[in-house]
């Protein structure tokens, strides 16, 4: 980091272990019913939520599997509470995780949801990472092989849920991916690894024209003329350009000429340079579409400015990821309860959030883990 910037990551850590982990380790796991709190009031109780979804229970477990990777004492223990809760939404006569579980953990969305099974496949890798152990692994491959069996699509890639009611989606695609790459680099399996080549390979493909990235497509992969199709989402961009990074990491793939473009069009389209908040959703033109933005979005600017510093050795990319660090602990985390979050704001700089939702520590620890490790390989 900059000198400017020496004093972030501290800030940016305290947060983190000494703020965020206690709280939600306290108010945001559910002991009574077991897995973890949908989602909290701002004074730190369950807002009452009547289903839990696995999405939110796996990337819980993603974030206290994490923190045990970075010496949180308790995360193994947490992460060991939501998985026993994430059991019972696993069918194992068809090796997939149901979409929804009421408080109590029975299910009452069976629905296949590539999503879901993306963050199922996510938080198995991170156990395994955290644990040293590889008791998830024949899970993994169960779910992998429903995905492949059930869920292909009839022209490329995969149906976002059964029945695949509406467009196709690139989003599940993007989490899949990024599964793929925390179990191939956790149990050094080679079913992970080509399908993370797969689903990069239906990413230059079809997701991506060299320009920007499309959230919805028809039949056929192709970008259709609907307002729903010229949607384009720049924390999605920035989200693809770190993943495409440790894909080239891992794999020994040159995504350079792909990483560069993710990120220089989210960034001028999608970036207030005065404020540095990364807009919610723009037109495939560049032109503003919704200039609200969630939390996330800005969570995932640090990590493609993460991506493009160790990559490219850019020199703009501290400023950026800090910029946008800044912005979220002064901002979206500052909550008179520390700990917290306002996840989402207008267009004129107004919380409009009514709650706090628990699937938001998946964003913002991962791209201030990213954040931390970056600052901790640059020259002071």
């Amino acid at each position: 980091m900059t000198a400017p910037d020496a004093e972030l990551p501290g800030r940016v850590r305290d947060w983190m272990f000494n703020t965020a982990l206690p709280l939600w380790a306290q108010a945001g796991v559910d002991r009574a019913h077991g897995g973890f709190v949908e989602q909290l009031d701002f004074q730190g109780r369950d807002a009452g939520a009547p289903g839990k979804r696995t999405r939110v229970t796996c990337r819980q477990i993603y974030v206290f599997s994490h923190a045990a990777v970075l010496g949180h004492a308790s995360g193994i223990d947490l992460a060991r509470h939501g998985l026993a809760f994430l059991d019972r939404a696993w069918d194992a006569d068809r090796g997939y995780w149901a979409r929804l579980q009421d408080r109590r953990g029975a299910v009452i969305d069976a629905t296949p949801d590539l999503y879901d099974l993306a963050f199922g496949l996510f938080a198995l890798g991170w156990w395994m990472r955290a644990s040293g152990e590889a008791d998830r692994l024949d899970q993994a491959l169960l779910a992998v092989d429903f995905i492949e069996r059930e869920m292909r699509g009839p022209i490329a890639a995969f149906k976002h849920a059964l029945p695949a009611e509406g467009p196709r989606q690139q989003n599940p695609h993007m989490h899949l991916l990024e599964a793929s790459l925390i179990l191939s680099e956790a149990t050094g399996h080679p079913r992970f690894a080509l399908l993370a080549d797969e689903l990069v390979d239906a990413f230059k493909t079809h997701f991506f024209d060299g320009r920007n990235l499309a959230e919805f497509f028809a039949e056929d992969w192709s970008r259709t003329a609907t307002p729903e199709g010229r949607i384009v989402e720049p924390g999605h961009m920035f989200e693809w350009a770190w993943i495409l990074a440790q894909h080239q990491r891992l794999s020994g793939d040159d995504h350079t000429a792909t990483i560069g473009p993710l990120v220089e069009f989210a960034e001028t389209f999608g970036v207030d340079p005065a404020t540095q908040v990364t807009a919610q959703q723009i037109l495939d033109d560049g032109s503003p579409l919704d200039s609200g933005s969630r939390s996330w979005p800005n969570t995932e600017r640090i990590k493609a400015w993460v991506a493009m510093g160790e990559i490219f050795d850019a020199p703009e990319a501290s400023a950026r990821m800090c910029g946008s660090a800044r912005l979220l602990l002064d901002r979206y985390l500052a909550t008179p309860m520390p700990g917290l979050w306002s996840d989402h704001f207008d267009a004129q700089g107004r919380a409009i959030s009514i709650n706090v939702p628990a699937s938001t520590l998946y964003h913002v620890f991962l791209a201030f883990a990213e954040l931390l490790r970056f600052s901790e390989t640059r020259p002071r």
